[in-house]
Formats: C-alpha cells, structure tokens, sequence
C-alpha cells in the first residue's frame, strides 16, 4: 500500500492493484492499467449454483408443434422505453406507437404512467388524440402501491380497451434482501392491491365506459419456487374474483426477469404452472422472456409449446441489459413454417428506419431477418448454392404452377424469400475475397443478364479477385459490373475497345457443283463478310471468308490486321423474350497454331441479330487478346490482282469524312486512286487515300492560294423566280466583284463566273446531302461541272464542299470543281 496527498494505491496479495482517488467527492476506485482483477475461475461451481430442474415425470412440450401465433405484446414504450440511454420524447413514442400499429400489433404496453408525468401525458395524447384503434388494447404498468395504481387508471380512463398490469416481485433474493418481505407479506401486498385495482377499475369502467382485462406479473418468476408462484397466482386470481371467458380472462406474466436456466427449464416451468393452476381456461398464460443467456426466443418458442398464450417483447429485442425476446424474429420463425403470425413486416426497412430513428439504437448487421448482412453470401460454395438454387426453383416453381400445386420456397442458406420482407436480391451475394465463381456468376446474370459459361466464369472470377486482393475490402456490384464491362468491351462506347464493329454485311457463296457421277462431294458454302470496323478510332472497311460470319471476321482480322486467332468454345442463350428478345454469344479465342493452348481470350456480344452478338463477342475476345500490341497500317489494293475495288474507296471517305460520294464522284475518285498507287506498288494507306482527297478536291485544307476563291456573296431574287448573285471573287490574288443571274444559286454564281474567265461552265450533275447530327448538322454538296474553251479539249471535274449554310455549300462546291479545271481567266482579270 502506497498513501499520497491525493491517492491510495493498494496492492492485493493476488497482484491486482486498485486506485483509490481522494481529491473526489465521491471516492472512486478503479483498476490500474495492465492489471487483472477478477481472472475467471478455475471451478466456477465455487462461485455459481446452477439452476435447479423441475421432476416433471409426464412432460408433453417436446413433442408439440407450432400451429397458431400466439397474442403478441409489444412492450417497445414501456420496458424497452425504460432501457434506452436517452428515453424517447412524446413525438417519438407517438411515432412508434404508429408503427406498431401499422405492423398488425393489437395488444401494446404504453407506459408507465405513475413514473412521470411523460409518461402520463403521453397515454392521455393517445387516447385524446384518438390514436388507438378500437380492436388495439393499450397497456399500462403499476407497482402494488394504491397511490400509483389510481394515477395509472386515471391514465387510461376514456380509453375503448385497456390493459392493467401490476407486479411484485415473489423470489426469495428479492423478497429477502430487496423488500424483507415474507412468503405471507408477498402474497397479501398482491391481493390487497389487486382488490384495489378491481375497484377502481370497475368506477373507471362505470364513469368513463372503459373495459378493462386485469394482468398480474410475479415478478421474477423463473427465480421464484413454483409452488409459491402458483400459491400467489391462485389468491391474486381469487381476489380478482371475476376471471371468465373470452376477453373476461385474467392473464397471468409469468417473467424471465433475468434468464438463469437453458430455455427447456423455462418450458418446465410454464407447463408445470399450466396444468397445476386451477380454471385454466380462464387464464392466458403471458411469457416475457429477456435474453441475459442468449436464448429468449427459445425459451419463448418452447414456452409457447409447454402451454404460453400471449408474448411480450420488443421489436428487434431492445429491453434492459441484453434486451427482451424480439418480436420480429418470433414472428417471422413462425412464417417460415407457413403459420401467420399476425404481424405484417412486409416494408421491414420502413420499421427498421422507424425503430431506430426512435431508440438510436443500431440493428446488428447479423440480426435475424434484419440485419444488413442476413440474407448475404459471402463465401463461395454458398454463393454457388444459392445460384444453382434459385435457377432449379424457377424451373420447380413454374413445374407446381402448371400442376395448380403451390410454389414451395425451397432455397440453400435462404430460410425466407427477402422479397416477403420488401427486400431485392441485390444484396444475396456480395464478393470479397473468399468469394467463389458462382457468386460472381449469379451477380452478373442479375445484373446485366448474362448467363456465363463455366469457363468464362473461372477467367472473369481471376479479374476479380484480383481487384479484391489489391483492394483488400468487400466488392460491390457496381465494382463487379464496371469490371466486367471494362475487360469484355461490353455495354456500349463508354466501354469500347481499340476494334469495334460499325456495321457489316454477311452474303453467302454457293457450293461448286460437281460433275454428276464424278464422285466427288460438293463443297461447303461459304459465307462473306463485308463490314466497316472501327481499328484505334477509324473507319475501315475488312472482307474475309469463312464457313461462317464468326470464322469469315477472323479470316478478314488476319488478311488486314495480321491477327491469327480461332475460336475453341462458342455458347449463346436468349435475352428476355418476344420482340425484345436479343441475343448473347461468347467466343473463346486461342491462337491459330495452337487450338489446345493454356492461354486464351473470351468475349461477350450482345444483338438483336445473333449474327451481330458472334461478331460482336469475337472483337471483344480479339480486344482482350491485341492489348496494346502495335497493328499494321490497313491498306487498299487498288493495283494487279487489286483485292479492293472502288466500293472500298468510297467507304474510307466515308468513315473518314462522313461523305457519301454520288457513284459517278467514287468512279472519278477511283481513277485518282488507282494512279497514285501505281507509284507506291499497288497499295495505299487509307490515311493516304483521305489525304489524296483533300488535295485533290480542296476539302478542309486552306484554299486562300487557289485561282478563284469566293470572298463573299448576296442573293437576291428577281421576277419570274429568277435568282441573282452579287460576289466577290479573290481572283490570283485580287479581288474582283462580278454579278450574274440564273434560275437558282448555282446557275447565278456561273453566269458571275462567266464574266471572269473564257468559255462556259455547265454543271452536269448536283446532289446533297447532311452530315452529322442535331446542332452539329452541315450540308455537303457535290457538282460535276463541265469546262468547254475555244481551243481546248473540254474537260471535266468534280467539287464537294460542306457548310451550314446549304447555299453556301453549293456554290464552294462549284469553286473546288473550278480550280480543279485548267479554267482561262479574261484578259485584264
């Protein structure tokens, strides 16, 4: 023992240590830090008595079933009020109060109206306020004083049905050591208040027509002798003198206070009581279990057994220390052995938002029916199991449909379907690191209703756990659904890989027949494809050959891209059904050489067309497989032998600049094409093909250095419908004004053209049309126009412009035709 000005430290013989503070008011002592003061025994029978079992020599609970819900009580706004750190106000308990209601509950403790004047209030605001429905019993708790028990009837006085409750406590520590009462001294406090209660009751009922049921609670009656519980229930009924039938019965509490024995002990105990008390069909056997051991909502389900009538508890199993039984999980046992119960948690999260808005009070993640977690699998072969269940119950539930048979719920680690309860499936399975394959499966077929083949399963299932190792935390659907997105290029632009499909075409070459009588069989057909591929972001065109629209893609991937890949597995199912059904395929890709290799790349496609998804799934395979590797520049071959033809020219224009050239414009351009490769051996990028383009047309490039360059102009309409322009030209540098009038636009601006050169412009052919779309729209324009010159072989040439200004299309058109002719400029212009 050490001693100071201001503390003691006293050192025990077993090396635990206590600080005593002197400076306080109050002298408190506490362990010091590191330092065990009770260690638990060694022989705890030295310390702790067990519980002492009663002889029933004919027990019958054990082979009893459930077959009806028992009356429930609700003691939410009394016991569990009373257990709260920070006791509900009025507006919450009203809110509760609201809540039970809206749950089915018929029978609710609303107070203790004697113990202040909160609780007073707040049962006359019930009533006053015409909150009670009138099948809902409300009930009030008294102690056996009579001060206490008038103000507690006063509360309900007005009230359509109320409840009295009165306790004392029976059991020997209580009525030893708590009250020093006697076995006798007990029994008469419960029969003279009892008396008490009668009469007031029976004024109340007189003056104010309130119809009361009397119940009696020996306090603590698992602690309490049997037979002095009985002794004492038998004079408080005597005293009451007028237990009947019906809503006349009396109820007789008969508490777990405090849980000291396993829940058979209390099954013991209530149907010892039930067959030794006497006019048991006058009385209903009230069980309120509290959960000290763990086991209240066993102890309550096999006291329902032994012979219980009516239940208290609260919601979700709040209550002093570790809390009452919990009415929810009582309840839904009972739904999921196909019995009702009475209550309604159909919106269970409605009640949870309310009951802890109430109590501030959390729901454990792995509360029964209600925690966050209780319906979640994490762990793989679960996860697996409940997939394969819920695809085999489909199929049972629409078998028992069909045999007017009810669906039975019959799932793996799910004892109750979550949508009875308003919950989705979205959290059934969630994923973390010791998920499996088939979690991840059944995530992505709900999700984005893809049924993944095993193999693919296994490849994706690697993706993430890998993301979850890195991460180290759980991985949510959305982490899942991005991944797989983002590895498959599925679901859209956001997601796109470096080749994707624009659009194609797939035509089918006949068979070569044979000779008749020669023997030899004829060959299979071949199909083509034709399709326009996005490679890094541009347009091109590819043509293969296959047995196939899957194998001719692949043959097209190796003739232009060198990519040298064959499918091992191909699998498809329907997406929904009717006229949005759409299709999903998945390909598995391996290298050409080696069909048996441990690598490979899967992919997934999904169309309306079952054509399209396969091709689709073979790109996104083809994706995983390329990476980052580098692709060969794609070429036209215009030259000897030329495997592109003008179709493909006009197509890379189009890809590249959105121009869909008139036919004869592809024909002149093909010409254009065809003699600059000649010079680069029969072959030209389709990079070099939109360059030749620009510079032969003057498209997008700067034209300020050609011969006419149009610097402005003015429309203007004369009789007749006539049209005239007045422009001016930058014409080899200078500006020249010139004016000229014609049927439309382009006939003016030639006969202003006219004034500037010799001989006679003519347009033989014109079209348009838009490119793009909504604000970002234009006009492209195309003018074959015709040179005829005194001297000169008339010539010829194309112009193609675009613009917002349709009009202004046109006539920038007929200047890149112009300075494409070899025009001759008047003298002195």
């Amino acid at each position: 023992m050490t001693l100071d000005n201001e503390s003691l430290t006293i050192t025990k013989l077993n090396n635990s240590s206590f600080h005593i503070n002197l400076k306080k008011s109050e002298v408190q002592v506490s362990p010091l830090p590191n330092t065990r003061v009770m260690p638990m025994l060694a022989d705890p029978s030295q310390k702790y008595k067990p519980y002492t079992p009663l002889v029933l020599k004919d027990r019958q609970w054990p082979s009893k079933t459930f077959t009806k819900a028992p009356i429930w009580l609700s003691t939410d706004l009394r016991d569990g009020n009373q257990a709260l750190a920070n006791p509900m106000t009025i507006e919450q308990k009203t809110l509760f109060f609201r809540e039970l209601i809206k749950c089915g509950v018929k029978q609710i403790e609303v107070a203790y109206p004697a113990a202040s004047d909160t609780d007073f209030n707040f049962v006359r605001g019930l009533i006053e306020n015409n909150e009670i429905p009138d099948d809902v019993w409300i009930q009030v708790l008294t102690p056996a004083r009579e001060d206490l028990i008038k103000r507690t009837v006063d509360s309900v006085a007005g009230a359509k049905h109320a409840i009295l409750h009165m306790y004392n406590a029976t059991s020997p520590l209580f009525r030893d050591v708590v009250f020093r009462n006697s076995k006798e001294q007990t029994v008469e406090l419960a029969v003279k208040h009892t008396k008490i209660v009668r009469q007031l009751t029976e004024e109340c009922t007189a003056k104010y027509g309130t119809k009361f049921i009397y119940e009696y609670s020996p306090e603590t009656f698992t602690q309490s002798e049997p037979e002095f519980a009985l002794e004492i229930c038998e004079a408080v009924k005597t005293a009451w003198g007028k237990a009947g039938l019906g809503e006349e019965r009396i109820i007789f509490n008969l508490p777990a206070t405090v849980e000291i024995g396993p829940p058979n002990h209390y099954a013991d105990q209530i149907e010892d009581f039930c067959n030794k008390i006497s006019e048991r069909e006058k009385i209903i056997v009230s069980l309120h279990p509290h959960n000290d051991r763990g086991t209240g909502t066993a102890a309550a389900e096999l006291g329902m057994l032994a012979g219980g009538d009516r239940i208290e508890g609260c919601l979700f199993g709040n209550g002093e220390r570790t809390g009452n039984v919990d009415l929810v999980n009582l309840s839904l046992n009972l739904y999921t052995q196909g019995i009702s119960p009475g209550l309604d948690f159909s919106d269970i999260q409605s009640v949870i938002d309310t009951i802890t808005q109430c109590n501030d009070l959390p729901i454990h993640p792995r509360h029964p029916y209600a925690g966050e977690l209780v319906f979640t699998a994490f762990s793989g072969s679960h996860q697996d199991a409940i997939k394969k269940g819920f695809e085999a119950q489909k199929i049972a539930h629409a078998a028992a449909v069909a045999k007017g048979e009810p669906p039975y719920w019959n799932m793996p680690y799910l004892p109750i379907d979550p949508a009875d309860l308003g919950q989705n499936y979205e959290a059934v399975i969630r994923v973390n690191s010791q998920s499996g394959k088939g979690g991840i499966a059944y995530l992505i077929k709900q999700h984005l209703h893809l049924d993944l083949p095993r193999k693919l399963q296994v490849a994706f299932y690697q993706v993430i756990q890998e993301i979850s190792d890195r991460e180290a935390r759980e991985v949510t659907v959305d982490d899942i659904t991005t991944a797989f997105r983002q590895t498959y290029h599925f679901g859209g632009a956001k997601y796109k890989g470096r080749l994707a499909l624009r659009n194609f075409k797939i035509s089918t070459q006949s068979p070569i027949q044979t000779s008749e009588g020669s023997g030899d069989e004829a060959s299979d057909e071949t199909r083509h494809f034709d399709g326009t591929i996005s490679v890094d972001g541009n347009y091109r065109v590819v043509r293969g050959d296959g047995n196939g629209p899957l194998s001719a893609l692949l043959d097209a991937l190796r003739t232009h891209l060198d990519i040298n890949l064959v499918i091992r597995e191909y699998s498809e199912h329907a997406i929904a059904e009717g006229t949005d059904s759409k299709a999903a395929s998945y390909v598995e890709l391996v290298p050409s050489n080696d069909r048996k290799s441990a690598q490979s790349w899967w992919g997934v496609g999904v169309d309306s067309d079952i054509a399209g998804s396969g091709l689709r799934a073979v790109l996104s395979a083809v994706n995983r497989a390329i990476g980052d590797r580098v692709l060969p520049e794609l070429k036209l071959s215009v030259g000897f032998n030329a495997r592109s033809g003008q179709a493909d020219v006009s197509s890379a224009i189009a890809n590249a600049l959105g121009l869909l050239l008139p036919r004869r414009f592809q024909s002149s351009f093909f010409e254009v094409v065809q003699r600059h490769a000649r010079d680069h051996g029969g072959e030209i990028s389709y990079q070099a093909v939109t360059e030749l383009f620009k510079k032969t047309y003057g498209f997008q490039i700067d034209t300020s250095s050609s011969k006419i360059v149009l610097a402005s102009h003015k429309l203007g309409h004369l009789s007749e419908g006539r049209r005239q322009i007045t422009a001016g030209f930058i014409v080899s540098g200078e500006l020249k004004n010139a004016t000229g009038a014609g049927n439309g636009p382009l006939s003016s601006v030639l006969a202003a053209l006219h004034t500037l050169i010799d001989g006679s412009l003519s347009i033989r052919e014109y079209s348009e049309h838009s490119v793009g779309e909504g604000t970002d729209v234009v006009a492209a324009s195309y003018v074959d126009l015709v040179y005829e010159v005194s001297g000169a072989k008339k010539s010829s040439s194309w112009g193609v412009a675009t613009d917002v200004d349709i009009t202004t299309s046109g006539i920038n058109a007929v200047l890149s035709a112009v300075n494409s002719l070899d025009v001759v400029l008047k003298k002195g212009n």
